[in-house]
């Protein structure tokens, strides 16, 4: 069923336009349970969660078109319906900027003949791929992020402003007026220039450089791990003030304010805003919120959060992917690299090692070794990453399990790999293949539970967070072990999706807790 807009049209059917739109929406989602079909989610779905409008399943125009212009190695080509359109039709490919919110002359939205185009030629172009089944299944899964990242948007994070506040308070000082740093900081700034008895801006890299040369210390960057290498009465405080300084910038007072409201924080989820295909957000920081502020994370009274995340997810990956028979039997295991320590003969953290080399190229201290003992243990994992490594250094494509394409070599590298660069450049670029293809299979398994989740959760139980592996469920008390179980069941069925009958195990650590900070 296609929404554009005020109308409705049947895949192949004749338009309806219906005199109100989400009486319509429910009474068709309640009837016949369709795939609705949206030019964007992002513009189509949040209009109809505000009246009480939730949808099963989508297939969105934007994300498809994006994902199949990667496969062709047209990453970055604009991806809207219209730029379908355009290009389906050999005409000039409209600007994708999006309009300011509340614009006069904002576009309307496309018609629903146009999508319904469009959404034919995308079917067409799948079906001519090598393994369809695949990337409907990747479509299937990206367009139902797009429905949770709505959803999440419009329910929100629990939040205390009152617990942040008094977090903030305890850490920094009180709230300072416009301006002024807060109590604290500028304690350790006061600190910094005592240090090099002149005053000394601790936000200005140019003036903190200059500062250290006049100290007859040399810095390329004023970074953290840099000045952790000298010895100064300058650096202590210094540490301590960036550090408080970027929770005060990325979660403080102002940020409260922008982005809490009515007890949730509501931030907006970019779906596949990364290439490999994980999340990012519009701004809020939802993805990287400090451990000190999931204090504030709390649940509303009589109900909990069930915070799941799965266990050593891109090793398990990897075994499935590469078919590798001793790996997949240590990822049989609930703890990876213990089981892996016992196949090497050693301890946890040299499996751990090999591990995280073989897949991200690491070479430093024991990795060399390490690897060696992999590539004799587990021969097919290791020569899976190493195929996607080798196609990125001679700058071909890779792909996740279910087709997401990485992008192509950019102009720069291919300068860089025909200079005396080149064999760096071709280094660098895979280890960028080899992550790639485990980290977006990785993200396609937990779009898939996801997905999954969404559709086994009671009422009133509701997704209030994702990141990479972890989920997060506000509901009522009574429902924990209904929403631990169905965790447990969408790993199960997410990894049945993906990988068919495999003897990988991918175990959510699962947990109950009122405070998100508990969770850990």
């Amino acid at each position: 069923m296609v929404l554009a807009g005020d109308t409705l049209l049947p895949v192949g059917g004749a338009p309806r336009r219906p005199a109100v739109l989400a009486d319509a929406v429910r009474e068709l989602e309640a009837a016949e349970s369709p795939r609705w079909v949206w030019a964007d989610t992002r513009e189509a779905y949040p209009p109809l969660i505000e009246r009480g409008v939730r949808v099963g399943r989508c297939h969105d125009i934007a994300l498809t078109e994006r994902l199949l212009l990667a496969y062709e190695g047209r990453h970055g080509e604009p991806r809207s319906a219209r730029a379908a359109h355009a290009r389906l039709h050999g005409l000039p490919v409209p600007d994708e900027r999006p309009s300011e919110p509340g614009t006069l002359f904002a576009p309307e939205p496309p018609s629903a003949e146009l999508v319904a185009e469009v959404l034919d030629d995308q079917l067409r172009r799948i079906a001519a791929l090598p393994e369809p089944g695949r990337f409907r299944l990747l479509v299937a899964a990206e367009s139902a992020g797009a429905l949770v990242a709505a959803e999440m948007s419009h329910e929100g994070m629990p939040w205390r402003k009152d617990v942040h506040d008094a977090l903030l308070t305890e850490l920094l000082g009180p709230r300072p007026v416009h301006g002024m740093r807060p109590a604290k900081l500028q304690a350790l700034a006061d600190e910094v220039a005592a240090a090099f008895g002149h005053p000394v801006n601790p936000d200005s890299a140019q003036q903190l450089v200059k500062a250290f040369r006049g100290a007859g210390i040399s810095l390329k960057t004023t970074r953290s791990w840099e000045l952790k290498q000298i010895d100064h009465p300058a650096v202590a405080p210094l540490l301590a003030y960036k550090e408080l300084a970027r929770l005060h910038s990325a979660h403080g007072w102002a940020w409260a304010d922008q982005w809490v409201h009515k007890g949730r924080f509501r931030p907006e989820y970019v779906v596949g805003g990364v290439v490999s295909g994980r999340w990012a957000t519009n701004g809020g920081g939802a993805l990287q919120i400090p451990k000190a502020m999931r204090r504030a994370v709390l649940a509303d009274d009589g109900w909990v959060l069930v915070v799941a995340d799965a266990a050593q997810l891109e090793p398990r990956v990897l075994a499935a992917m590469a078919g590798d028979g001793r790996l997949a039997e240590a990822a049989g295991e609930i703890d990876l690299y213990s089981a892996l320590a016992k196949s090497f003969g050693g301890e946890r953290a040299h499996a751990k090692i090999a591990m995280l080399s073989a897949m991200y190229g690491g070479t430093s201290g024991d990795a060399s070794r390490l690897l060696a003992v992999m590539r004799q243990r587990f021969p097919k994992a290791y020569q899976f990453v190493e195929d996607a490594a080798k196609a990125g250094e001679e700058g071909r494509l890779v792909r996740s399990w279910l087709g997401r394409t990485c992008p192509p070599p950019s102009a720069r590298w291919k300068e860089l790999v025909a200079g005396p660069e080149g064999a760096r450049a071709a280094r660098d670029r895979g280890r960028f293949t080899r992550n790639f293809v485990v980290q977006g299979t990785a993200a396609e398994w937990a779009l898939a539970l996801l997905a999954v989740l969404r559709g086994r959760l009671p009422e009133p139980a509701r997704l209030v967070f994702f990141q990479h592996d972890e989920v997060m469920v506000h509901c009522p008390a009574e429902q924990a072990e209904e929403v631990t179980a169905a965790v447990g069941a969408a790993a199960a069925e997410a990894t049945r999706l993906l990988f068919g009958r495999t003897p990988v195990r991918f175990p959510m650590e699962t947990v109950a807790v009122s405070c998100y900070a508990d969770a850990k």
